[in-house]
């Protein structure tokens, strides 16, 4: 019983510091601010996570997980493996745009990590599994698609991360540059590129 109390506390505390870190930014926000959104005192926030990369590193895992576990399910909607992937880009595309924690967080945090090298392990794991989430879902698929990567495999989703990061970080500073159709017909013809047939 007592495990699926600290477990329940975990993920509440995740959340709180992901509402907390999206709302003030990783730079002002204190273990305190965290654990009382969290509703709980600081000592119990320590029980759990005793600093606070510790506890970024498990609000990093969980958004890569969302937007996995979102870009996974209209893979699965859609009716052929092109569109699959169409869908796909498309998910990726709108879950870093859409007005959501998550996707504050990681933006805050990618430029807080350019003036604080202790974020950058965190943002490295980060990558590594939205890289390999990519790469364990794309693979088996390749076949259907009757296509094989005209680059690594292992570097594909990380130019992909890049492309869609970089086109974020300019919408959040000029949010009329980028007309989001646009910015996905372009993906998918680079995506295009990217493969050739088997």
């Amino acid at each position: 019983m007592g495990y699926k109390k600290s477990e329940a506390s975990v993920m509440q505390i995740v959340e709180a510091a992901t509402r907390v870190v999206a709302k003030q930014g990783y730079a002002r926000t204190s273990l305190l601010d965290i654990a009382r959104e969290a509703g709980m005192s600081k000592g119990a926030l320590h029980y759990h996570f005793p600093t606070k990369e510790s506890l970024i590193a498990k609000v990093l895992d969980r958004a890569c997980d969302r937007v996995a576990d979102r870009a996974r399910e209209v893979w699965n909607k859609a009716d052929n493996p092109i569109d699959s992937l169409r869908a796909a880009l498309r998910e990726l595309w709108r879950v870093r745009v859409e007005p959501n924690d998550e996707a504050a967080v990681v933006a805050d945090l990618l430029a807080q990590s350019l003036h604080d090298p202790s974020l950058r392990p965190q943002l490295a794991r980060y990558y590594n599994l939205a890289t390999s989430q990519i790469i364990e879902y794309l693979e088996p698929h390749m076949l259907e698609l009757g296509l094989q990567p005209r680059l690594p495999l292992d570097m594909l989703p990380r130019i992909l991360h890049g492309l869609l990061d970089g086109l974020v970080m300019q919408t959040i500073v000029d949010p009329a540059a980028l007309d989001p159709e646009r910015v996905i017909q372009s993906l998918e013809i680079l995506a295009a590129y990217m493969f050739e047939p088997v």
